[in-house]
């Protein structure tokens, strides 16, 4: 099964369009982890195993593993929520973007080294920088397009013909890149005008949403402009809110809350 389909069956049987972003920062775990060798994967799986009957995914960042050299632990992590979990996909956050040649180095990094059941990756090196993760059929690579951040619109609202230059990138993207079926996008809840722009150019294309929770984003405007006709389409992300819900040793607990209200209200406005 390749990740588009593992995700689709998730949406279904978890009844959950919620992602969970992985991003441990050790200054912030429960005391009785803080000084621990494997504290990083001891935190973030017993927060994968607390909620994995409530999501769709999970998205570790690497960023936050490799800082604290604990690219093993992220390894461990992605086998163990493979194990555990059988079937339910794990995107590992990266943004990669380089030439092809060097793009085919990541490419085995992240699939073949971590696992991983997709990637994200910044498409503004063009189609040759994109290609070596394409060549994965299995596996996701979900493209970045009209991004979360203030800073976004430097770039991603520049006229190209037109079109504001993240149209163009979704245009192109799903008339082009995405002759295997295996493409997403990413688009941030903080502009639910362009999650419905970028849906009406792209049809049923999954979008990863990153911005709810901690960012602010919008839950009902972001549905209503991006969920398909069936209600799903849409990996919407929420990481912090999540992760540091309690400070306790019952800090999993915790977590599995906050993952089941943001859940619930996900599913309120689908």
């Amino acid at each position: 099964m390749n990740f588009i389909q593992s995700l689709g069956t998730t949406w279904t049987k978890n009844n959950s369009l919620l992602c969970v972003g992985l991003d441990p920062d050790p200054a912030k775990f429960p005391a009785h982890l803080k000084g621990k060798p494997d504290a990083i994967f001891e935190f973030c799986k017993s927060i994968a195993d607390a909620t994995a009957d409530l999501v769709c995914c999970f998205k570790p960042q690497i960023a936050y593993f490799a800082a604290h050299r604990a690219e093993d632990q992220l390894e461990a992590l992605i086998a163990h929520i493979h194990a555990r979990h059988p079937g339910l996909p794990v995107i590992l956050d990266a943004k990669r973007g380089d030439i092809g040649s060097t793009a085919e180095q990541y490419a085995i990094e992240i699939f073949e080294r971590y696992q991983a059941d997709a990637i994200t990756v910044n498409p503004y090196m063009g189609r040759d920088s994109v290609d070596p993760y394409l060549a994965y059929a299995d596996k996701g690579v979900i493209l970045l397009c009209r991004t979360s951040n203030p800073g976004g619109s430097d770039l991603q609202f520049l006229d190209v013909g037109g079109l504001k230059l993240y149209e163009h990138v979704a245009k192109i993207i799903a008339s082009e890149w995405n002759t295997t079926g295996q493409c997403a996008l990413v688009v941030g809840a903080t502009f639910p005008g362009e999650i419905a722009r970028v849906r009406e150019i792209v049809g049923d294309m999954p979008l990863l949403v990153p911005g709810i929770g901690a960012q602010g984003g919008d839950v009902e405007a972001t549905l209503k402009a991006g969920r398909t006709a069936n209600g799903t389409g849409l990996i919407i992300n929420n990481s912090r809110a999540i992760l540091y819900a309690g400070k306790g040793e019952d800090y999993a607990e915790a977590a599995r809350n906050a993952a089941q209200t943001s859940r619930d209200l996900i599913n309120r406005y689908r």
